[in-house]
């Protein structure tokens, strides 16, 4: 039984994809410090928060607004792979392991939406 957001799934994945990310821009080029590591840092933060923060709304179309804010970030965040990618930033295995944390996390997102909307009904 869910109690808290700390107890959906997609929550603790995204905690653990923040890390991955914050872990892969230790390896970025220094002047990209105010740029592109903080931006991918920023979007990537905002995944979880805004799934705690919908969650704390005790509101089901609260929640699905702050879930599709939180895909909108997911959504910066892999646009922002594909250029640390181009940018050579990230290895192709680095690349395509991040990308797909990050598409399971927008699958898991996508179907709280629905079960949410379904539970609505």
């Amino acid at each position: 039984m869910i109690k808290t957001y700390r107890d959906l799934i997609v929550w603790q994945k995204s905690m653990i994809f923040v890390s991955d990310i914050y872990r892969i821009t230790k390896n970025f080029p220094k002047n990209e410090e105010f740029t592109l590591i903080s931006q991918l840092r920023r979007a990537s933060i905002s995944i979880p928060c805004n799934i705690a923060e919908g969650f704390g709304r005790k509101s089901p179309k609260e929640f699905i607004r702050f879930l599709n804010i939180s895909i909108g970030s997911l959504f910066e965040v892999q646009t922002q792979i594909d250029i640390s990618l181009e940018q050579n930033y990230i290895s192709n295995i680095t690349y395509k392991n991040i990308f797909e944390k990050s598409r399971e996390i927008e699958r898991m997102i996508c179907s709280l939406i629905s079960k949410i909307r379904n539970t609505k009904k």
